[in-house]
């Protein structure tokens, strides 16, 4: 049996689009959201229809038929805590996902949901963002009010360690993984026999091409009492105007190699340094799998640079075998989750039931 799954990914200013034929790309499409188009919208979920318009619209540019499709896997949104893996769109979900934190994959489930109620054919989500499977004391703070969550770039850092078991002749669920995702946000994750047990989130770790990582906390007090901010113009700062770019004033890692390379030494200095940080945070994440390590994943945007992967080696490498598995493969691995639910060969959670 052949199975065709449309994958969609919204993100804050892009909706991804793709149709796989079991395990090989149709196409995969990318529409781009100027903001002036996303801003129109007073919420994330008043852009549903808008969205929603794109894909049917690139599925006819495609010529694909929607009566062929097999299912529809959207990304997972700002859920309260699941498990990783699978879960059909159900109404409850809707519901959760209507009071949840506004964020752009939350569009995930109600377009895939959209468009596979008429066809009757079933709706999935996977890997959601906040799939949560740490262990208990991994979520512990030192402030009773604060307790630590699981945001992570879950989705794509699952698909390299399975990639990266096979490579190794293992499966996911026997073998042991740190993965670090390294793009315009870090995230650093411990992955513990198909488990992710520990994570770095990307602003607690290392500091990326635009985003803080972590500071520490008594600057980010004054900081904050200073008067110099609202809120949201300090948000805008740690996520938007920090890192690689605050310095150089560019996030591409591209002109910053340029930079390098025509002599400018902050940028040789602040490159080094964004490295030396990842590979710090890699090691960070070697206890809780007591040492026990596969292999390192490199994976993410920046995982394309020959100079970021090797300085990471030669300080992470120690740890066991690094494996570099460059940009974010989250179309792929919506839909092939999608398949292996489809043939039988994972389970489908279902939402809402303990």
């Amino acid at each position: 049996m052949e199975y065709r799954i449309l994958s969609i990914n919204p993100g804050s200013t892009s909706t991804k689009v793709a149709v796989f034929v079991d395990t090989k790309p149709l196409f995969v499409k990318t529409i781009a959201h100027p903001i002036e188009e996303t801003e129109r919208f007073g919420t994330i979920l008043d852009q549903f229809e808008f969205r929603k318009n794109y894909v049917i619209k690139t599925l006819e540019e495609q010529a694909v038929e929607l009566s062929r499709l097999t299912a529809v896997v959207g990304r997972g949104g700002q859920l309260p805590p699941v498990k990783g893996g699978g879960y059909r769109v159900n109404r409850k979900m809707l519901d959760d996902l209507r009071n949840a934190i506004p964020h752009a994959s939350n569009l995930g489930a109600f377009i895939a949901y959209s468009i596979a109620e008429p066809l009757g054919i079933p709706a999935y989500i996977y890997d959601a963002v906040a799939a949560d499977e740490l262990y208990d004391v991994a979520k512990i703070t030192g402030i009773p009010e604060i307790r630590r969550q699981s945001f992570a770039h879950v989705l794509n850092s699952k698909a390299m360690a399975r990639k990266a078991a096979e490579q190794l002749g293992g499966t996911y669920q026997s073998m042991n993984f740190i993965v670090a995702h390294i793009g315009g946000g870090i995230s650093i994750t411990a992955h513990e026999k198909g488990r992710i047990v520990d994570t770095i989130t990307d602003d607690a770790g290392p500091f990326s091409p635009e985003r803080s990582g972590s500071v520490p906390l008594g600057y980010v007090v004054d900081l904050c009492y200073s008067g110099k901010y609202t809120k949201k113009e300090f948000m805008d700062k740690l996520k938007k105007n920090s890192g690689l770019k605050a310095y150089l004033h560019t996030n591409d890692c591209r002109k910053i190699e340029q930079m390098i390379a025509e002599g400018n030494e902050l940028a040789k200095q602040m490159y080094e340094a964004e490295a030396y940080q990842i590979a710090k945070g890699i090691g960070e994440m070697a206890p809780p799998l007591c040492g026990k390590i596969d292999a390192v994943i490199l994976t993410g945007g920046m995982a394309y640079s020959k100079y970021i992967t090797g300085e990471v080696s030669r300080r992470a490498g120690y740890l066991g075998k690094v494996i570099v598995l460059p940009g974010e493969n989250e179309m792929e691995a919506l839909a092939l989750g999608a398949l292996r639910i489809l043939k039988g060969e994972e389970s489908c959670n279902e939402y809402g039931q303990p």
